[in-house]
């Protein structure tokens, strides 16, 4: 009997230091982040939400390319998809103050950028366009010269278009630079190609002029959270080899802007 009820206790002993290392080991894994997070178990990325197909608003509800990519890079990741909606303009400090864990938001990679943030591997091609009215007389670069060209606050359009004049009003969005241009301001716009494509499907009486070549859109990560942004280029590969980044793409967007165009002639 005496052995019986030792048996017993032993099991007992067993069963409970079994469930305190179970709990303990659990807890350990939950905390075991191998990159540092705005808030445990979720992916908090920036997006503008005023850059119609990629983000913009329905309703409460902040949706697009861009965040319907943030998203499956969360669900990858194993963490809950925390969008936030910020100024574009604002948004790469966001990233580099620790506001934001990435931005999934259309940056292009440019060496500017390249100083304050890391970016991943493109998950997106697009190309700076020329946009006019459809009677106005601009047909190529040189006729941009002096004339009102309208872009949107912290892009790199502004470069490009202080290429040909010096006056450049700066608006919040593209989409509100190119209402104001079929509204009858400024003479053109320079935006994305597949804002300004959105833009005249919604009725906005502008026209694509001139193609300026091709840009590689990236998600822009804290440069002290490396272990985060290779994370982040593991999982969009993993989407692009599945098919899934298309996919989004082509919901989205109407076609498959995931892969690097070939033979683009860049205008001088």
């Amino acid at each position: 009997m005496r052995k019986l009820k030792f048996l017993l206790f032993t099991l007992v002993a067993f069963l409970l230091l079994s469930a305190c290392s179970e709990e303990g080991s659990n807890a350990e894994s939950e905390t075991d982040q191998p990159y540092d997070l705005v808030e445990d178990g979720k992916l908090t990325f920036a997006a503008s939400g005023e850059f119609k197909p990629f983000s913009y608003m329905e309703g409460s509800d902040m949706v697009g390319y861009d965040i319907a990519v943030g998203e499956a890079v969360a669900e990858k990741l194993g963490l809950e998809p925390n969008p936030q909606r910020a100024k574009f303009s604002g948004i790469v400090t966001g990233v580099t103050e620790g506001r934001y864990d990435i931005a999934v938001a259309s940056h292009t990679i440019t060496e500017e950028r390249l100083e304050q943030v890391d970016f991943s591997e493109p998950y997106y091609y697009s190309g700076p366009v020329i946009y006019t009215r459809p009677d106005s007389d601009i047909k190529e670069v040189q006729d941009l010269e002096g004339k009102e060209i309208s872009v949107a606050r912290g892009t790199t359009y502004l470069e490009t278009a202080q290429e040909y004049t010096d006056n450049i009003p700066q608006v919040d969005s593209d989409v509100v630079a190119l209402q104001s241009l079929s509204s009858g301001h400024h003479d053109a716009v320079i935006t994305d190609d597949v804002t300004g494509i959105t833009a005249i499907d919604a009725g906005l009486e502008v026209e694509g002029r001139i193609q300026l070549g091709i840009a590689e859109q990236a998600i822009a990560v804290n440069k002290e959270n490396k272990e985060l942004r290779d994370a982040v280029d593991e999982v969009l590969q993993e989407l692009k080899d599945s098919g899934e980044l298309a996919e989004i793409s082509e919901e989205w967007i109407g076609g498959d802007i995931t892969k690097e165009p070939e033979n683009v002639e860049e205008t001088e």
